[in-house]
């Protein structure tokens, strides 16, 4: 039964996108997006919101093969609970604004793993270090303020010290590990 009910809303959606609506770039409506990390300092648990991300993309999910992915996350308009927080971040041993003010990530790989599931391949460039990186997402087809848009959801984990995010005090890991979850809730508009 839930095969069927599987087979029945692939079908349903697919019938609903493969008009000629979807042909088109979708661009990230950043009032209804969010995109937040997530690491420990100690035992205590924190997180962030990077406010300011552009992003388009294109993928059609009757040929998932190929998609094109252009998002850029402006790291100084990072919003964190404290002052200091921020001007850690900010500074030469983490972020270093000053000398590299955004993180992209460019991907023309697509694949689908599940009925809404999607993997993309690309690269991840924060600082002056880009990396490989493969991006699990979930895609879904709503209704935003009464025009079809794209609702894209994923969880992924960035080894921070891959990317220079961590010089000087900030490379030990006792206190910050290296893994920083990053979680996408965002929404795409037809452009």
């Amino acid at each position: 039964m839930r095969t069927f009910i599987n087979h029945a809303f692939l079908v349903t959606t697919l019938i609903f996108i493969s008009s000629p609506t979807f042909a088109a770039n979708w661009v990230l409506d950043p009032g209804l997006s969010s995109v937040v990390f997530k690491y420990n300092y100690g035992s205590d648990e924190y997180e962030g919101i990077f406010t300011n991300v552009e992003a388009q993309f294109d993928i059609d999910p009757l040929s998932p093969g190929s998609c094109d992915f252009d998002v850029t996350i402006n790291i100084e308009d990072i919003n964190v609970d404290s002052p200091e927080v921020l001007d850690y971040l900010l500074d030469y041993e983490l972020f270093d604004v000053d000398t590299w003010p955004s993180a992209t990530f460019q991907a023309e790989k697509c694949r689908l793993t599940g009925v809404t599931s999607f993997e993309s391949d690309g690269t991840l460039t924060i600082r002056d270090q880009t990396q490989p990186m493969t991006f699990p997402f979930e895609l879904s087809i709503e209704t935003c303020d009464g025009q079809v848009c794209f609702h894209l959801t994923s969880s992924v984990t960035i080894l921070r010290l891959e990317y220079g995010v961590g010089q000087g005090y900030w490379a030990n890991t006792a206190e910050v590990p290296n893994e920083v979850e990053v979680v996408v809730d965002v929404y795409a508009m037809q452009q």
